[in-house]
């Protein structure tokens, strides 16, 4: 083997060796970012109250004996606490926990931003959300295509034609709805915002 070719593969290796420690790395600061702020941990069907001991985020007792919702205090990201399907949204300012009168959690809806956003910083959630459900086992409801961010999808979603909706579920156990639309912001009259729904329950969908 020449010396070139010696450099080369050497070179390729740092390379690789270099992008794979970036990516940890980037990974470490974004969840060691999440962690630092207000949250809240749960998973669907559990008891209301051991979400709320396990939150960090300041959220009301749930009624006994009525079926209702609450939301927290201040800002908050959701962390579904799943060993297998869990994940991490942004912070959420639009966050509400459903529960039954028995008191365990019944569902989530929540907007995953603090404001509407600008196209770009809008679809880069929504691909980071589907592509943390992918890795953990989540699949697309039968019917549904994954949001994409291409030239035409988002065409559409600026003439208003349309929401893009999607469905994922985790086998028979949880179901997620994810929608990005077009918000007229009338702090923004001039700009392109959006605003990202995400609802997670019991699958209700094509069941």
């Amino acid at each position: 083997m020449s010396l070139l070719q010696r450099i080369g593969r050497r070179s390729g290796g740092l390379i690789f060796t270099l992008l794979v420690v970036l990516g940890l790395t980037g990974l470490y600061l974004y969840h060691s970012f999440y962690s630092d702020q207000p949250e809240i941990a749960l998973v669907i069907g559990e008891p209301y109250e051991d979400m709320r001991q396990r939150s960090s985020a300041d959220i009301a007792p749930h009624l006994p004996g009525h079926a209702w919702y609450n939301a927290p205090k201040t800002d908050a990201h959701l962390r579904f606490t799943d060993l297998k399907y869990g994940f991490v949204t942004p912070p959420a300012r639009f966050f509400t926990v459903s529960f039954f009168r028995n008191g365990t959690i019944n569902s989530v809806r929540m907007s995953p931003q603090i404001e509407p956003l600008l196209y770009n910083d809008a679809i880069k959630i929504v691909l980071d959300l589907q592509d943390q459900w992918r890795k953990a086992g989540w699949v697309l409801t039968k019917g549904y295509r994954p949001l994409v961010n291409t030239p035409e999808a988002h065409d559409s979603l600026r003439k208003m034609k349309g929401t893009g909706i999607t469905f994922w579920q985790a086998d028979d156990k949880y179901q997620v709805m994810l929608n990005m639309a077009r918000f007229k912001d009338d702090r923004y009259p001039n700009e392109e915002r959006y605003l990202i729904t995400l609802a997670i329950a019991k699958p209700w969908v094509n069941q």
